[in-house]
């Protein structure tokens, strides 16, 4: 045998290196995204000093509340489109009967009156949403 013979690697050692490079890619790339899936409606949110909520394993249900008194559900193609009261109860009412679990939360805008927010909490429960959270920034 000569020496070149003794030098090749086995067929059983795979170089790993080429997937290492491709995991690091992809994991900067959910790293960037993953801050952007959570989005709604961009409203001024209220700053208050709050506690996190806890975990979740489903995506949250997110009403937005805009200063003028609009509301948006971030829900399919219609994120960016204004709808009523009563749409966005209906709608909410039909996801949680499918996922009871489903997290519900209110992004209002610092501006909103306080009885508009109410309204939506009020409708919300009415839907069927055991509990509703109120989304605010950290001041």
């Amino acid at each position: 045998m000569s020496r070149r013979q003794n030098r090749r690697k086995p067929m059983s050692d795979i170089n790993v290196v080429p997937y290492i490079d491709v995991m690091l890619v992809l994991l900067i790339i959910f790293m960037v995204t993953a801050p952007m899936l959570m989005q709604g409606v961009k409203v001024d949110l209220p700053k208050a000093p709050a506690l996190p909520a806890g975990e979740q394993s489903d995506e949250p249900l997110i009403v937005s509340v805009k200063e003028d008194g609009s509301y948006f559900l971030n829900l399919g193609k219609d994120k960016e489109v204004s709808q009523s009261l009563a749409v966005v109860q209906d709608k909410v009412s039909k996801i949680l009967r499918r996922k009871p679990q489903t997290t519900v939360l209110v992004w209002g805008d610092t501006n909103v009156p306080y009885g508009d927010v109410v309204r939506l909490m009020t409708a919300l429960q009415a839907a069927g949403a055991p509990a509703v959270g109120l989304v605010t920034e950290n001041p």
